[in-house]
């Protein structure tokens, strides 16, 4: 992690809670700066670091947390290091306004990014071959990837861990942490105007209710109904809360249950399909390759763990 002038507390402070070495996922987690020691800071805090660019050389991610002033010019030492570290193939990832460093050293032309909503305007002016999108909490380009604004560092920390270690491992730092386990980088950064808020817990008990039948044929109807509104103005909100409507935020809801069975139980495909709800191994199997880009035999190799291995059955509920 890469702290610029003027570093971000919260910013900051994220990557080293989701990377820490107690969590035992084998991060190496090394903050540093143009070069080793005071890095002032923003809010009344400053950081000493121990590393300087050199740290860059062999980092296999990079992260750049929001920095005092994006309209600044970042110092070209650090650029140039960013630069080098993108073309040896380090994946790259912004929080909030640490987009813009990436911006200025070039590593998002071509590419889709998001930053802070009330920077995405600017950002958007000022790289113009940079396609902007300030509604969503995160983008993932694959090499690349930038987060909205603060907290939402935290959910693109969380789906590197999942991309790196798989759902269970994302999911107990989650709580080790009392974060949301999961939200998508297509939601909303925020709701764009005022919604009740009873209205709003009933939103978020029938989501949970939904999370709890998956199984089930649920529709927009049936959830609706739960939520105790019309299908179209359920319809409506949904997209609006979550950035995905009730049936495709449904199906990513299988298919991340679908990823922790196959980390967590030696269930066969078509078991685990039913398990979540989409029918047949085969339904399962074009979706995974749709969202996940892979297989789930494949995911099963890369993250099942011993429980998997062994063939055991699943844990009960």
């Amino acid at each position: 992690m890469i702290l610029l002038p003027g570093a971000a507390p919260l910013d900051v402070g994220i990557p080293a809670q989701i990377f820490a070495p107690r969590h035992k996922l084998n991060y190496r987690f090394v903050p540093c700066a143009l070069q080793a020691g005071p890095v002032p800071g923003r809010d009344g805090l400053g950081y000493h670091v121990e590393a300087g660019l050199e740290a860059l050389e062999t980092a296999d991610t990079i992260i750049v947390p929001g920095y005092h002033n994006c309209a600044e010019p970042v110092d070209p030492r650090a650029l140039e290091a960013l630069r080098e570290a993108a073309f040896r193939g380090a994946r790259m990832v912004s929080i909030c306004g640490g987009a813009f460093a990436l911006a200025q050293a070039g590593l998002l032309d071509g590419l889709r990014a998001t930053t802070h909503w009330q920077m995405a305007a600017r950002l958007a002016r000022e790289y113009p071959k940079v396609t902007v999108d300030g509604r969503v909490l995160f983008v993932d380009e694959g090499q690349v990837l930038t987060s909205a604004g603060v907290c939402a560092g935290i959910d693109v920390c969380l789906h590197l861990v999942r991309r790196d270690h798989g759902v269970q491992a994302s999911n107990a730092i989650a709580r080790v942490i009392v974060a949301a386990p999961y939200r998508s980088g297509g939601q909303s950064q925020f709701v764009p105007r005022s919604i009740p808020e009873p209205l709003g817990d009933v939103f978020a008990a029938t989501r949970e209710w939904a999370l709890a039948h998956l199984e089930e044929p649920l529709t927009v109807t049936t959830m609706a109904r739960h939520a105790g509104v019309s299908a179209r103005t359920f319809g409506r909100r949904f997209v609006e809360d979550t950035g995905y409507t009730p049936m495709q935020w449904v199906l990513r809801a299988r298919v991340d249950l679908a990823r922790e069975m196959l980390e967590r139980t030696g269930l066969g495909i078509d078991q685990i399909a039913a398990r979540v709800g989409v029918g047949t191994g085969a339904n399962l199997r074009m979706h995974f390759q749709r969202i996940l880009g892979t297989a789930p035999s494949e995911y099963r190799k890369s993250f099942g763990g011993k429980l998997a291995e062994a063939g055991a059955p699943a844990p009960a509920a």
